[in-house]
């Protein structure tokens, strides 16, 4: 089985990545098939990169920025036990430690882009923790707004087409889901969206695409979505036993 060269995980702070491979070369391309993957998600976030032991040059933070700005994203901070790679971030403007900070809110006619929270599971085909974190929101997004958050999305609600909810986990809608929904943005395939009427404009699980679900004769019911041999499924949404 192939090593992750890095793993990704959603702080109130910013997205963090932790390198696992001594190769950099092999960091940088775990981190621009994750961005590609998910470039909806990540587009116009912060990262931080927690370092441990491991040297960050100045040569590697060039082409760690030159990766996040074909993304617009922005280098926040680097955490590190090495004195030269805390030098290096300093010399470069960048944080080493991270201050505290709450989760604010938007006006209701703007996009919903919440702050991550604390000890959000990093996905990469790994089921989510049960304690993962969870949005809960009670509105109808109409076209043109969207929310974007690393755990699990529940709207109490409906998303009307061309609006749009992207998450690190599940997604339920309590409501109709007419727009774009993709669950397990971070590469989680376990991730399920689940709506009472579902006829979604796109359905995405982690990296799989499916189809809007074909006109149907029969009534509408509650369904769920989700990853099984290779694509995404539609069934109705009941509890397993």
């Amino acid at each position: 089985m192939e090593e992750m060269a890095l793993t990704l995980k959603g702080t109130q702070q910013g997205i963090v990545l932790r390198p696992l491979s001594d190769s950099w070369d092999d960091v940088l391309q775990g981190l621009e098939n994750a961005l590609q993957d998910a470039e909806a998600f990540f587009r116009g976030g912060r990262l931080i990169a927690e370092m441990g032991r491991q040297e960050l040059t100045k040569e590697k933070l060039a082409s760690l920025r030159a990766i996040l700005d074909r993304y617009d994203m922005e280098l926040w901070a680097v955490l590190s036990d090495n004195e030269q790679t805390i030098h290096t971030a300093r010399t470069h403007g960048l944080r080493t430690r991270l201050p505290g900070e709450t989760v604010g809110m938007l006006p209701k006619d703007q996009s919903i882009a919440v702050a991550t929270p604390p000890d959000v599971t990093p996905s990469g085909g790994a089921r989510p923790d049960p304690g993962e974190y969870a949005l809960v929101v009670q509105r109808t997004l109409r076209s043109g707004q969207s929310i974007k958050y690393p755990g699990h999305v529940i709207l109490v609600g409906d998303v009307n087409p061309g609006a749009e909810i992207i998450a690190g986990g599940h997604i339920i809608v309590w409501g109709k889901m007419r727009g774009l929904a993709h669950a397990g943005a971070l590469g989680d395939e376990h991730a399920l969206i689940c709506a009472i009427e579902l006829t979604p404009a796109q359905l995405r699980i982690a990296g799989y695409f499916g189809r809007p679900p074909e006109s149907r004769r029969r009534k509408l019911a509650p369904e769920t979505a989700r990853v099984s041999e290779g694509t995404i499924v539609v069934e109705p949404w009941h509890t397993r036993k």
